[in-house]
């Protein structure tokens, strides 16, 4: 009864934190709805983007990894901190400069219309068909097995999942197409704090389990049972081969917090450009202790639960069912509940902002008003969130091991998305068609490479990992849009206008701060090489 009341106070308290900070939004305008009114400060967006980022396909999908293959599988939150630097420092500025709502925005001043509808499209289609669903179906499974739904309620499996997933659905809703973003990045920031304090438990209370009380004796007890699963290289068997690092690893990263429209939406929505700046780089700081969240609580479960275990993405749950006191169950429940709906309504609320801009202003009704844009989009997103709601239990039989999963999925969109944002910053005269060649050819090449050619033709053992097909068809599209330029370019120099929208005087030491990040990161594979 303690836990459910904590539970529950915990979630209502975000709720009505949520609502009085968002009363003053005018959110029948379009930047009021989307972006908050450009007034997001900065520890407000990296808490948002924190939250945004940690949902339970990554706390239960990479603890999971970890518990299968150790520490190498840090890459994934440690050079996301890299990323964060280079968004701050290259890509924001230019968004900021442009006044952008969405990034599709910007490829529509850089090339045509249509390539801005074809990102959206893909965009949309990656949210629709991968993300929401599997958000909230691996979310309904880690409530379901950490908490004993079936049981508590006297359900079967099955229905508890439909149960979860419609009641995080309902919810999430309910922020992100009622609330619009503000509501949303308000109350990632509350859950981001309370994600902090309840998953830095979970190791704690894991090394005091297995060190009889001491946190050191249980560090020196998990390194000397299996001192190679301390190697951050790995070998080439490892899911992520150190190689990857140095090619589609950082493709991957520069596009999920440099132009994915669902994280990067925080960023656009800054009062200004130090602000952003600054929450970019406080996330990027916080990012760096990641692997004490999304990593080591795995190791402490292979090392208590190692030869029990058939799913390693049942290694969480069970290790914080195992060593966190019943008096805490409550409070993590709420923040992890938190961290499930953040992914979610996050996505959805993308998706809306995409919808509304992008496909009904442009091609709807031309004529739109902020109002009627809001209004429609939020009806589309009314009708997503349904679709997921109901799709989400029936990818039950998943392949394991989803987050590794989602990586390479997502590639059909994410590597040529990021290619023409990148060829498109860094050169004036290449033109639109070579945008769409480049983009659709990049699409079709992933899906027939890992979904054709890799299990039917030359086989997985045989195959090029999903990291290194993704690098080489980045530098192979880039090439063929520059040989575009070079053959066809435009007739006019693109140049990219200040909009005045917000002020874009940098933080003053933003590179300070960034090479510290970079230094830390490089530093911490050298520590576990």
């Amino acid at each position: 009864m303690l836990a459910i009341l904590s539970f529950l106070g915990f979630t209502l308290l975000v709720g009505v934190i949520s609502y009085y900070a968002t009363r003053s939004t005018d959110e029948a305008t379009a930047d009021g709805y989307f972006l908050g009114g450009r007034s997001l400060t900065a520890g407000v967006i990296a808490g948002s983007l924190l939250l945004t980022n940690l949902s339970t396909e990554q706390i239960v999908g990479l603890n999971g990894q970890a518990f299968t293959e150790g520490i190498l599988v840090m890459c994934w939150e440690t050079l996301a901190a890299i990323a964060m630097v280079v968004t701050a420092l290259f890509l924001l500025p230019r968004y900021l400069k442009g006044g952008i709502t969405t990034v599709p925005q910007f490829l529509e001043d850089r090339y045509d219309t249509m390539t801005k509808t074809i990102a959206s499209g893909l965009f949309l289609s990656g949210y629709v068909v991968v993300l929401l669903p599997i958000v909230l179906y691996s979310g309904s499974l880690a409530i379901v097995t950490m908490f004993d739904v079936p049981e508590n309620l006297g359900i079967s499996h099955s229905t508890s999942i439909w149960v979860c997933v419609w009641g995080i659905g309902i919810i999430g809703s309910i922020y992100a197409i009622f609330g619009g973003l503000k509501a949303v990045a308000v109350s990632d920031t509350i859950n981001a704090i309370g994600l902090l304090i309840g998953g830095l438990l979970i190791p704690i209370f894991g090394l005091q389990y297995i060190g009889d009380g001491s946190i050191m004796t249980g560090i020196s007890n998990l390194y000397h049972d299996a001192p190679e699963r301390f190697n951050a290289i790995g070998d080439g068997n490892a899911s992520v081969p150190f190689s990857t690092i140095f090619t589609g690893m950082m493709l991957v990263q520069l596009f999920y917090w440099g132009t994915n429209q669902a994280i990067i939406q925080r960023a656009l929505a800054a009062k200004n450009l130090k602000e952003g700046q600054k929450g970019l780089l406080l996330a990027a700081c916080i990012k760096i202790l990641g692997p004490l969240i999304l990593v080591i609580p795995g190791m402490i479960a292979f090392y208590i639960f190692k030869g029990e275990l058939d799913i390693p993405d049942q290694a969480y749950p069970m290790l914080v069912k195992t060593v966190l006191p019943v008096a805490f169950v409550g409070f993590f429940a709420a923040v992890l509940f938190g961290a499930i709906l953040s992914s979610f309504n996050s996505a959805l609320n993308s998706s809306v902002t995409l919808f509304g801009l992008d496909i009904y202003k442009e091609h709807i009704n031309k004529d739109a008003s902020e109002e009627m844009i809001v209004k429609y989009g939020k009806r589309f997103g009314i009708l997503l969130a349904l679709f997921s709601m109901f799709i989400a239990p029936l990818i039950a039989n998943a392949p394991d091991g989803l987050f590794g999963y989602l990586q390479e999925v997502n590639g059909c969109y994410s590597i040529p998305i990021l290619t023409i944002i990148i060829v498109g910053y860094l050169t004036r005269y290449v033109p639109a068609i070579a945008a769409k060649i480049a983009i659709v050819l990049g699409a079709v090449l992933y899906f027939i490479s890992q979904f054709i050619l890799k299990p039917y033709v030359f086989g997985e053992e045989n195959y090029p990992h999903f990291l290194h097909v993704m690098a080489i068809l980045f530098v192979m599209n880039i090439c063929i849009m520059l040989i575009i330029g070079k053959i066809k370019p435009r007739e006019q120099a693109f140049e990219l206008n200040y909009s005045e929208q917000v002020d874009i005087s940098p933080y003053p030491y933003a590179k300070v701060v960034g090479g510290v990040v970079v230094v830390i990161v490089i530093l911490s594979y050298l520590y576990f090489s």
